[in-house]
Formats: structure tokens, C-alpha cells, sequence
């Protein structure tokens, strides 16, 4: 639900952004013909519009712009403008959402985080060949509940629920891919715990290099010489805080369904449900607190 307090936490945490953002965008353009005249709605209004709608609980953009912002919201934005204007002004926020999510929203490293991959599906399995909106941007790939048409959205998360940073990659890539990024881990230090499909000894030994220690199950059919400590068996169990956070990401923000019409629409719907998440002020959490005295307890 919407209240006044969210509204102008949400409007002046964008609009300070923007003011300081803004004019430094603006004098790197270059050969891009500039409006002289201000628009109706700021660029920090129509950010905030996008926020507002993850947080809205409505199912579709449309609706919820003409029904509820223009009717019930006239006295946070009184220059609204049409629908289709709207939409217009929603694809030059791409790169502002973007700069803001990744410098602003992005939550900090805890020590412990968890790392999970998500597919985002852009159509049917059926209507691939027909598909022409993410035509050479999507890719097949293959999850756990089958094969898929689409992207993939690489989630880091912190045991206090928040997102600590992701990657958006098509369907086919391997989710190994992304750790191998030097942008993608620059935050990260201490536990990594994620399923089998992180399993690489490569890997493992680059992460480790790096200060991060990769945790992940193992295969039935694999041998260890090593024992897992106590903490980080317990941990791996709390993988599913990811899976949580991935759950309310399409079910509530959205950030999967096949009514884009442009690769723009589908990337800031992404980057506006995210900064939208983090704005929550209840998130999926587990509760750490221990310490490890060097002892070894026995079961008696």
C-alpha cells in the first residue's frame, strides 16, 4: 500500500539523484539536440511513477497510470500527462534508473551472501519462432523446471535480504559465467553459498584468491576428504532466502511477463522493480550470530 511517507521517501531519495546526475549526463552528449522546453513531468517524476508501480499491487502499467496516479495521485504529480506520452518519457529513464539502481539502491556486503539465477521468460515455448520483440537478445536455455525463451537475472543477496548486485545475461549462459566477471564480485568478500550448478574447482580457487569463499553442495557420485564446518551447513539451508527474494520478484514486482513491446520497456521494468524491492521495509532476512571458538563438539 502506498502511503504519503513512501511517496516522498521514494521522490526526494530520485530527485536528489537526478539534480546532481543530470547535468553531468548532460555535458557528455554529444551531437544529441537538447529541449529548451522543460517537460510537464520531470525526469525524477516519471522515475518515481515507475517505482510506485511495483509498490502499487497493480498487474499492468496502463491501469494503473490512467485509474489510480492520474485520479488518486493529482496532488503528488499535477502536470500528468497522457498514457502514451507516458510511455515515451518511461524509455528515456532507461540509463537514469540504471545509474541510480547500480550507485544508490544496491544494498552492501555483509560477509555472507547467496548467490541463485533466475529465467526470465519473454514468450510460450510455442510462439519462439514468431517472436520478434527480443529477436537476437533472448536465447534458449534450460532451468530445473525445463527449457525456456528468454534471459537469465543472476541475483547476489546479503543474509539482511537485500540485493547486493546483479547481472542480466541471455538464457543460454552458464551461471558459472557471471562469477568469472571482475564488476559482478568487486563487493563481495568473505561466504559465497550457492546450489550445485556453481560446482567448478577453477572457480572455487579464483574466488578464494579474491578473499571469497565459495560454498555449494555436492553431487552424490563426488568424495571429500574435507568435512563442511557446522556454520556453513546450517547456511547452505538458508539458501532459500534467494529463491525468496527471486519468488516476490516476479509474483509481486513483476519483473517477468510477455507484454513487452520493446527491449527498452523490458529493461526498465527490470531496473524500476529492483530499486522498487529495495525501498521495501520488510525483506527476507535470517538471523547470524555466531561465533567460532576453535572447539569441536561431539553428539554424546
Amino acid at each position: 500500500m502506498l502511503t504519503s511517507n513512501k511517496i516522498t521517501e521514494i521522490f526526494c531519495s530520485i530527485d536528489d539523484f537526478t539534480l546532481e546526475f543530470v547535468p553531468k549526463f548532460e555535458s557528455h552528449l554529444l551531437g544529441v539536440k537538447k529541449r529548451n522546453k522543460p517537460g510537464k513531468l520531470s525526469l525524477s517524476e516519471v522515475m518515481t511513477i515507475q517505482v510506485l508501480f511495483h509498490l502499487s499491487g497493480y498487474r499492468n502499467f496502463k491501469t494503473f497510470y490512467n485509474a489510480y496516479v492520474c485520479i488518486h495521485l493529482r496532488s503528488y504529480f499535477p502536470a500528468v500527462v497522457s498514457y502514451n506520452r507516458m510511455v515515451e518519457l518511461t524509455r528515456d529513464s532507461m540509463v537514469p534508473l540504471a545509474i541510480y539502481l547500480k550507485s544508490q539502491s544496491l544494498g552492501r556486503c555483509t560477509g555472507i551472501s547467496f548467490i541463485d539465477s533466475t529465467p526470465l521468460r519473454v514468450c510460450h515455448n510455442r510462439r519462439i519462432h514468431s517472436h520478434k520483440v527480443f529477436d537476437g537478445l533472448a536465447k534458449r536455455g534450460q532451468c530445473s523446471i525445463g527449457w525456456f525463451y528468454g534471459f537469465k537475472l543472476h541475483l547476489i543477496t546479503s543474509d539482511t535480504g537485500e540485493i547486493v548486485d546483479f547481472m542480466l545475461t541471455p538464457g543460454n549462459v552458464d551461471d558459472r559465467k557471471p562469477l568469472q566477471i571482475e564488476r559482478f564480485i568487486k563487493k563481495l568478500f568473505g561466504k559465497l553459498f550457492g546450489d550445485k550448478g556453481y560446482l567448478s574447482k577453477e572457480l572455487f580457487k579464483n574466488l578464494f584468491f579474491r578473499g571469497v569463499h565459495l560454498v555449494t553442495k555436492l553431487k552424490r557420485n563426488m568424495k571429500t576428504s574435507t568435512v563442511t564446518p557446522i556454520m556453513d551447513a546450517i547456511l547452505l539451508r538458508k539458501r532459500a532466502i534467494c529463491e525468496t527474494i527471486i519468488d516476490q520478484l516476479k509474483n509481486i514486482f513483476q519483473i517477468e511477463h510477455s507484454r513487452h513491446r520493446s527491449s527498452a520497456n523490458f529493461v526498465t521494468n527490470l531496473f524500476s522493480a529492483l530499486i522498487a524491492y529495495n525501498f521495501c521495509e520488510k525483506k527476507p532476512s535470517i538471523r547470524v550470530n555466531y561465533k567460532d571458538s576453535g572447539q569441536l563438539f561431539l553428539p554424546l
